[in-house]
C-alpha cells in the first residue's frame, strides 16, 4: 500500500509545468501539494480499514459469547441419618464358618442365652470366633462389632445360627447392620460458587457450521476437582463434568457440528458431545432461551453422540414439527479399563431414542422424548475422594493408617464392576408464553428399570446387593462379596414437573413444583443444582425465585429450592430405594447418608456478553 502511495505521488509531481508562469508554477505545486497531502491521508486510512477488514475476517471465522454467573447459598440439612448394613446371605455364610452351638447347662430354653465356638478347624472361611473376644480375627471383630451396635440383631442372629445347627433351619438372606444408626442437622450459613460459559460458534461452509460451548463450574477457594463420596451427587464424571462443582478448569459441555439439508433432501446430520443440557422447560429458570434438545425432565446430561433430524413443517403443515433421531455413547468400558488384563466385566453403555417437536409456533411448543441406555453399569468412570468415616466399614486394612491422618482423604479413580440391566425413558413437555411475557409449562416423564439381576457393591439396578464371605488372598481377613441382587423384577418410575413464571415491577416471579416416585430416575445429573438435580429428587422439590433484569444482558436472581426427599438414592439406578422414614427409625439401611429433608436459599447475578 506505501508503494502505491509513493506511485501515485511521484506520478502526479511529474506533470508538465513548463508552460505555466512562475507564479502560477508556485500557486499550482502548493496546491498540488495539499492535495497529495490530503490524498495521502485517505490512502493511509484506507490502508487502515482494509488492514481491519482482513484482521476481522480472520477472527470472525469463530464468533465468541458466554456468561458469568457468581451465585451465594445458605445450605442446610435436616435429619441426615447414617445406617449402613447390607443383605447376606446367611446359609451359606454359617456353612463356610462351620461352627457348633452349644446351649449352657441348664439353661431351658433350647434357643434361649446361647454361645458359640470354632470346633471345626476345616471351616471353610479358615477362622475362630468369640463373642466375648476383645480383640482375635476379622470375623471376631465384625460380629462383637454387631453384638455391641445392635444386641437384640446380635442375638436374633446368635438364636438362627443355633436353629440351623440344630434343626436344619436355614436362615436364607438377611440384613447385617454395620454401624450403629447416627442422625444429624448439617448447615453451611454461606457458600459460594462461579459458573463460566463461553459459547463459539462458526459457519464452515453454506450448510455447515460448528458449536461449542466451554463451561468452569467452581466453589470459591475450592479446584480440587474431586468431592468427599457422600452421595451420587458428589460423584464426578462425564456426564456431570459440567454440572457438578469441580475446579477452576475449563470442561467441555458441548462440541459438535451441523450438515443442513444435505444434498437437498431436508436430512441434517450433527455429530459430536450434543447440546443434550438444559432443554425444555429448564430454560425458563435460567431466564434464557432454549440450551438443549430432549426434554429436560429427562435429560440433562452430557454425552457424546449422532443426531438425524428432519424438518416435517413442509410435508405436514405444521409448523414447527421436527423429527430426531439420536445415539450416543454413556460409557467405555474396554478403552482405559483394565482390558489390558482380561478382567472386563462391564459393557459400552449406548443411548438411542427419538426426540419430536410435535409444535412450535413461537407461543406454544409442545415436545416428546424417547430413549433406551442399553447395559448400564453399576457406576461410571470418575474420581472420588474416600471417605475417612468409611474406613472402619471398608478398608480394615487401610484403617489403622487412616487414623494417624484423620483429616486426609485418599483420591481414587473408581470404574463400575459389572452391567447390571437397561433403562428406558421417555417424558413429555408443553410450553407456551403470553403476549404480556406470561410463561407456564406442564411437563411428565416416566422411566422402566430393567434389572438383570447382577449387582455391585451397592447394589443392582433399583434392587440391594445379595453378599457372601470369602476369605482374602492372605487369609486374614473375612470379605463380604456382593454375587447378585436380592431381585430381578422391572420397575417403572414416573415424574411430575410444573411451574410459571409471572411479570413482575424489575422483572419477573417464578414458582415451580416437582415430583418424583420410588424408582424414578431421569438422566439429569448434569443439572448444576449444588443439592443434586432436582428433577431426579424421589419425593418432592418447590421452587420459588425473583427475577431481576438489570438491563438485557445482566440480572439478578433471588430464590429458594426446598427437598423434600421421600425415598433414597434419587440420581441413581444403584441400590434398592429405600423409604427415609424407615431408614431414620432403623428399619431399614442404607450404605450412603440419607436425607430427610433440605434446603438452599440463594443469590446471583449473572453478566451475558
Amino acid at each position: 500500500m506505501q508503494k502505491f502511495i509513493f506511485l501515485v505521488m511521484a506520478a502526479l509531481l511529474a506533470l508538465p509545468m513548463t508552460a505555466l508562469a512562475a507564479s502560477q508554477e508556485d500557486a499550482m505545486m502548493e496546491e498540488l501539494q495539499k492535495q497529495i497531502q490530503a490524498l495521502s491521508g485517505e490512502l493511509e486510512e484506507l490502508s487502515d480499514r482494509l488492514d481491519d477488514t482482513e484482521r476481522h475476517s480472520t477472527l470472525d471465522r469463530i464468533e465468541f459469547s458466554g456468561d458469568l454467573r457468581a451465585r451465594a447459598h445458605s445450605i442446610h440439612y435436616q435429619d441426615v441419618t447414617f445406617n449402613p448394613g447390607i443383605e447376606v446371605n446367611y446359609t451359606d455364610f454359617f456353612n463356610k464358618v462351620g461352627m457348633s452351638v452349644m446351649m449352657p447347662p441348664g439353661s431351658g430354653a433350647p434357643l434361649g442365652d446361647i454361645f458359640v465356638f470354632p470346633p471345626d478347624p476345616s471351616s471353610p472361611l479358615g477362622v475362630s470366633f468369640n463373642p466375648d473376644a476383645s480383640q482375635g480375627t476379622a470375623l471376631d471383630n465384625m460380629f462383637v462389632n454387631l453384638s455391641k451396635n445392635n444386641p437384640e440383631l446380635f442375638q436374633q442372629l446368635m438364636n438362627s445360627m443355633a436353629d440351623y445347627m440344630l434343626n436344619g433351619n436355614a436362615p436364607g438372606v438377611g440384613i447385617f447392620p454395620m454401624a450403629q444408626l447416627e442422625k444429624s442437622d448439617i448447615n453451611n450459613d454461606i457458600m459460594y460458587d462461579s459458573r463460566l460459559r463461553l459459547n463459539m460458534k462458526a459457519k464452515v461452509w453454506d450448510n455447515v457450521k460448528f458449536s461449542g460451548r466451554l463451561a468452569m463450574y467452581k466453589n470459591w477457594g475450592d479446584s480440587t476437582n474431586a468431592q468427599v463420596f457422600d452421595s451420587w451427587r458428589s460423584f464426578s464424571m462425564d456426564g456431570n463434568s459440567t454440572g457438578n462443582t469441580s475446579s477452576d478448569l475449563l470442561h467441555v459441555e458441548r462440541a459438535y457440528m451441523d450438515w443442513s439439508n444435505i444434498a437437498d433432501s431436508g436430512v441434517y446430520l450433527s455429530i459430536g458431545r450434543r447440546p443434550s443440557t438444559y432443554g425444555p422447560p429448564t430454560e425458563i429458570r435460567e431466564n434464557e432461551l432454549r440450551g438443549g434438545t430432549p426434554t429436560g425432565n429427562v435429560m440433562n446430561l452430557n454425552f457424546d453422540g449422532i443426531t438425524v433430524g428432519y424438518n416435517l413443517s413442509e410435508n405436514t403443515g405444521i409448523e414447527g414439527m421436527i423429527a430426531r433421531f439420536c445415539y450416543g455413547q454413556g460409557f467405555e468400558s474396554e478403552w482405559g479399563n483394565g482390558e489390558l488384563f482380561n478382567d472386563i466385566t462391564t459393557k459400552d453403555t449406548h443411548f438411542a431414542g427419538f426426540n419430536f417437536d410435535l409444535f412450535n409456533d413461537g407461543a406454544n411448543f409442545l415436545q416428546t422424548t424417547i430413549f433406551t441406555a442399553q447395559d448400564i453399569n453399576d457406576g461410571f468412570k470418575g474420581t472420588i475422594a474416600f471417605p475417612t468415616q468409611y474406613g472402619e466399614l471398608f478398608a480394615p486394612t487401610l484403617f489403622k493408617d487412616m487414623q494417624k491422618f484423620p483429616n486426609f482423604n485418599f483420591v481414587t479413580r473408581v470404574q463400575p464392576s459389572t452391567t447390571i440391566g437397561d433403562i428406558n425413558l421417555g417424558g413429555i413437555v408443553y410450553t407456551r408464553t403470553e403476549d404480556n411475557g406470561l410463561k407456564y409449562f406442564v411437563s411428565g416423564g416416566w422411566t422402566q428399570l430393567r434389572p438383570n439381576g447382577k449387582a455391585g457393591m451397592f447394589g443392582g439396578m433399583g434392587t440391594d446387593a445379595v453378599f457372601e464371605a470369602q476369605l482374602s488372598a492372605d487369609g486374614t481377613e473375612v470379605m463380604m462379596v456382593p454375587v447378585s441382587a436380592t431381585e430381578e423384577k422391572t420397575r417403572n418410575g414416573y415424574g411430575f414437573y410444573t411451574g410459571v413464571q409471572v411479570p413482575a415491577p424489575y422483572g419477573k416471579v417464578g414458582l415451580e413444583y416437582n415430583y418424583g416416585s420410588k424408582y424414578w430416575t431421569p438422566f439429569t445429573q448434569g443439572q448444576d443444582d449444588v443439592l443434586g438435580s432436582k428433577l431426579a429428587t424421589r419425593g418432592h422439590v418447590g421452587e420459588a425465585y425473583y427475577i431481576f433484569d438489570i438491563n438485557p444482558n445482566m440480572f439478578i436472581k433471588i430464590g429458594g429450592l426446598y427437598y423434600d426427599f421421600v425415598y433414597s438414592n434419587s440420581g441413581s439406578p444403584v441400590g434398592k430405594p429405600q423409604k427415609v422414614d424407615d431408614v431414620k427409625d432403623g428399619s431399614a439401611y442404607s450404605l450412603l447418608p440419607v436425607i430427610d429433608t433440605a434446603y438452599d436459599l440463594n443469590a446471583s447475578l449473572t453478566v451475558k456478553f
